[in-house]
């Protein structure tokens, strides 16, 4: 299948940042556009870990992104 090439409004859609978020059974992946959880909003407390992916993974599944950047240890209560 050939690759068509993305335009610039679709690339402001393309998934920007690998998330670890803190989850009922323990860390979850998530892939966010924007990183816009700012000071006091709910989403800072729940994020444990992030990294801004290079284009070349923006293209990536989850558990893909998953293998390479395994869940932060967390800490015992």
């Amino acid at each position: 299948m050939a690759r068509r090439r993305v335009t610039e409004t679709e690339a402001d859609d393309v998934p920007r940042f690998f998330v670890w978020v803190r989850g009922l059974d323990g860390p979850e992946p998530q892939k966010w556009i924007a990183m816009d959880f700012g000071i006091g909003d709910w989403k800072r407390p729940q994020v444990l870990a992030w990294i801004e992916l290079p284009e070349d993974e923006r293209h990536l599944s989850l558990s893909m992104l998953m293998r390479r950047y395994p869940p932060p240890r967390e800490e015992a209560s």
